[in-house]
Parts: C-alpha cells; sequence; structure tokens
C-alpha cells in the first residue's frame, strides 16, 4: 500500500505531533518525580524512618485530640494534661492521618509527606523559572533549565529527602515555604485572590507549624504588600483594601484562636509555642542552658549532653575541654554533677542557680567567646556538618581508625552539602529576581539560630528550598545555550511572559 504526502496531515497526524510537545513538557520533571519518589519510598523502609522522641509527643497530643476532644499529653501515670508545648499545625495533620489511615499510623503520615514535599518541589521548580528570566530576559530555554536544574535537586536532595519519611514537621515546613516562594512570585505577575490566598495559607502554615515559621511572612510579606500597592489595570484601591484586609484576618485568626484557647486553659498570653517548649507548670533550666552556651559547639555536644539534661545521668568525661577554664572549673563542674546524679537526676532551683553562676564566671572573663566565637561557631556547625543525623553514623564519624566506612561516607555528604551551598553563591551572584527575599530569609533563620544552644543541622533545613533555586538557576547556563528545554513551568500553571 502506498503512503502519500498528504497523510501525513491527516487528524491523527496532528493528534501525534500535539502529543509530542506535551510530551517533551511533563517527561522530564516526570522523571524528576520518579526518581525523588524512589528515593524517598526506599528511605520510608530503611532505618531512616524511626519513630520516636519528638514524633511521639506530635502522636500523643493527634491521639487525644481524636479520642478525648483534647488538646493534651497523656504522662506515664496515664494521667491527661492540657498542652501548649507543640504549635497545632502537625498533630492537626497527624489526626488527620490517624482518622483516614488508623490510629498511629505513622508510615501513612510519611507516605503523604513524601506526596507533600514532591508537590513543593514542582512549585520550587515554577517559581525558578520566573526568577531566573531577570537573569536573561531574551532567553527562555535558561529559565526553563533553571526550573527543570532546580526540580532535580529538590527531588534529589537525600538531605530533605530523609526529613520527608519522619513524622516531623521539618517536610509540611518545607512544602510552606516552598508554596510561599511560589505564590509571591505568581502574584507579582498576575495580582488576584488565587495567589493572595496561597501566600496566606503558605505563611500561616508555616508559622502553625513551627514558631519561627514567622520569618517565612517576615521576608517575604513585604514583596507582596508592596506588589499590591502598586495596583493594577482594573485593580481599584477598594478591591486592593478589601484584598489586604480579608488576608491579613485570615492569616491572624488562627493565631488568635490558639492564644486565646492558650489564655483560657493556662491564663497565659501564648500566641505561637515558648521557646522553651515547655508548659506553664514546668521548670525550665535557664542556667543550665546559659553555663552551655559556654562551650557547646556542635552536634556532639548537643547530642551527648544538651539533650540528656535533666532525667540521665550527667558525664563530666563527655564534657569537651573548652568547658573549663581552670581547675577550679572542673571541681565546681564535676560537684555539680555528682549533686546532680545523686539527687535524682534532677535539675532543682538550686543547682540551675549554680550553673548560672559558673555560666557568669565564664562569661565574665572571656565574653566574645560567649558572645560572638561560640555562636558563630554553632551557626557554622549547623550549616556544613554532614546532615547524617537520620542515619546509623557515629557521633565522632570524623574518627577514620574506629569508622572507615562512616568516616568516607560522612566526608561526602560534607562535600554534596557544601556543593549545594556553593551553587546557591554562584545562583545568588548572578542577581535573579526576588534575590533580595530569599537572601533576607536566610539571614534571618541565621540571626535566629545564633541564639540556639544546642546546635542541629536540622535548623537550616528550611534554607533549603531557596538553595535548590539559586542552585537551579546556576546550573541553568550550562545547558540553556546549547540544548533547548521544556517549558517546565507549565506543570504549576506559573505565567511565563518572554
Amino acid at each position: 500500500m502506498e503512503h502519500s504526502e498528504d497523510s501525513q496531515s491527516a487528524p491523527g497526524g496532528d493528534v501525534q505531533a500535539a502529543a509530542g510537545p506535551a510530551r517533551s513538557q511533563w517527561l522530564p520533571a516526570g522523571l524528576a518525580i520518579a526518581a525523588g519518589a524512589v528515593l524517598r519510598v526506599w528511605m520510608l523502609n530503611t532505618s531512616i524512618f524511626e519513630v520516636s522522641g519528638d514524633p511521639l509527643v506530635y502522636g500523643a497530643i493527634a491521639k487525644n485530640m481524636l479520642l478525648h476532644s483534647r488538646y493534651a499529653l497523656t504522662a506515664d501515670g496515664g494521667i491527661t494534661h492540657s498542652t501548649l508545648i507543640r504549635l497545632p499545625g502537625y498533630p492537626l495533620f497527624l489526626a488527620l492521618c490517624f482518622r483516614l489511615f488508623g490510629m498511629e499510623n505513622y508510615f501513612a503520615a510519611g507516605c503523604v509527606q513524601i506526596v507533600v514535599e514532591l508537590a513543593g518541589c514542582l512549585l520550587l521548580a515554577a517559581f525558578a523559572c520566573q526568577s531566573a528570566k531577570r537573569v536573561r530576559p531574551q532567553d527562555g530555554d535558561f529559565a526553563r533549565w533553571a526550573g527543570l536544574a532546580t526540580l532535580w535537586l529538590g527531588a534529589l536532595c537525600p538531605f530533605t529527602a530523609s526529613y520527608a519519611v519522619r513524622p516531623l514537621s521539618e517536610a509540611l515546613t518545607l512544602f510552606a515555604i516552598s508554596l510561599a516562594m511560589w505564590a509571591m512570585g505568581r502574584f507579582c505577575d498576575r495580582p488576584g485572590w488565587g495567589s493572595a490566598l496561597a501566600f496566606t495559607l503558605a505563611i500561616t502554615g508555616a508559622a502553625l507549624l513551627r514558631p519561627d515559621g514567622a520569618l517565612v511572612a517576615v521576608a517575604f510579606a513585604p514583596v507582596v504588600l508592596l506588589r499590591l500597592t502598586r495596583g493594577e489595570a482594573n485593580f481599584s484601591a477598594a478591591r486592593r483594601a478589601r484584598m489586604a484586609v480579608i488576608c491579613v484576618v485570615l492569616a491572624l485568626a488562627p493565631f488568635a484562636a490558639w492564644g486565646w484557647r492558650n489564655w483560657k486553659v493556662f491564663h497565659l498570653f501564648q500566641p505561637l509555642a515558648p521557646r522553651s517548649a515547655t508548659d506553664p507548670d514546668e521548670r525550665t533550666n535557664p542556667g543550665f542552658e546559659a553555663w552551655a552556651k559556654t562551650w557547646s559547639l556542635d552536634f556532639v555536644s548537643t547530642a551527648e549532653i544538651y539533650w540528656h539534661m535533666p532525667d540521665d545521668p550527667f558525664d563530666v568525661n563527655a564534657l569537651p575541654e573548652r568547658a573549663f577554664d581552670s581547675r577550679e572549673q572542673y571541681d565546681t563542674t564535676m560537684a555539680l554533677a555528682h549533686d546532680y546524679n545523686d539527687h535524682g537526676m534532677k535539675l532543682t532551683g538550686t543547682l540551675d542557680a549554680a550553673f548560672a553562676r559558673l555560666a557568669d564566671e565564664r562569661t565574665a572573663a572571656h565574653p566574645l567567646r560567649s558572645y560572638l566565637w561560640l555562636p558563630v561557631g554553632r551557626l557554622m556547625d549547623m550549616w556544613l556538618r554532614p546532615r547524617n543525623e537520620n542515619l546509623p553514623v557515629a557521633l565522632d564519624w570524623w574518627n577514620y581508625a574506629r569508622h572507615r566506612g562512616e568516616t568516607n561516607f560522612s566526608w561526602f555528604y560534607v562535600a554534596l552539602n557544601a556543593a549545594f551551598l556553593l551553587l546557591a553563591l554562584m545562583g545568588l551572584y548572578l542577581r535573579p529576581r526576588f534575590w533580595v527575599p530569599l537572601l533576607a530569609y536566610v539571614f534571618l533563620r541565621s540571626c535566629l539560630l545564633l541564639t540556639i544552644g544546642g546546635p542541629e543541622a536540622r535548623y537550616t533545613l528550611e534554607c533549603f528550598p531557596i538553595i535548590f533555586v539559586l542552585g537551579g538557576i546556576a546550573l541553568a547556563p550550562l545547558f540553556s545555550q546549547t540544548h533547548p528545554a521544556p517549558n517546565v513551568s507549565s506543570v504549576t500553571g506559573m505565567p511565563t511572559r518572554e
């Protein structure tokens, strides 16, 4: 049978031609999402998925919400008491998962988090497309490659992936930050109720998950408000004012309700969660924490001492040499440790006051160490150490003679973390659109972390959505000149203006 040239223009041929561009747009994004899903599902079926510590606290609150209609915790003796040590965002998420998939089904919660976090990667890809247009306005392929590179970086990053499978608030927080960035970019291009409400939902959700989530609003909201005040054709001043008022009310309403509940139950004004993560009737230990800040420098200090006080034995030999400035301080610390261990491993008011005096003595002798060098050192530890806290890796991973395999793996993680940060710096150097609010968020969060006494690398994890976007923009020049790129932004509906 002969084939004429006219047969190529038949309706079937048009359908195939139309399907080709569609596949070319979705296939690269689909491959990235599939690869990210495989990575996370593998992690979900390893020891990385662990239910202990904070997940059990969140889960206990969720169970009491479902079983007793109380935002409460149940003590070891079976006594249930109201609590405010955790914001309601993540317990509500767990309660929903428990209701849908079965009580204490943390595995199902991990599966939902995988979907949510990968959706956040798509939002970041679309945001990167918009941000990169300022770098090369006439090069559409550059922006699309930036979006695709961002998607791959977010999907395959093991640091964020490992928290997607753990019953902790990090995965939802990363999604909230990604949604806030995407909504900010969309609103600046097409102001409207959809993007305004999405931004409001994002910043409110971030703050309901973690108290430090409020920094998202501090860094990004000025950009949205500035765009709102500039106006648009067919966008009256009255409509702008109405939009601003409604969004502000919606953003503040959950915290007003939470603050009213805390006032009613505890007679305490607490619109977020206490920094000490303690209920009003629980003892805090400001003296011990002040003393710890005079020597705590890295995650080893957090894991071996900070997390175990009170309730666990205090081993002075676990302290680093920088914890003592003299033999007298060593003897004083040893005496305090004996007193603590001999009295039920409780930090009494007298003991805490003694630690406070020791902290004052050390700070007065070396103020720069306490107020500058150690805080900066803790911040650097949170940014630069290998992010292996979810893995079965020894705390002293650098001891090659004892942990050869773990040492090699940890140094690989150090290099991988450094590569992400270097790419982000390269992308920042290109000054893409929205680089100021992105940098502002990283700066504000880093300033907050300077006040942390027990450093953990996961505290900088919330900056990784920004690192992915800037890193994707840095990688775009490697491909944009020689290879056409698919329009990744079409996956999430981000407007594309050439």
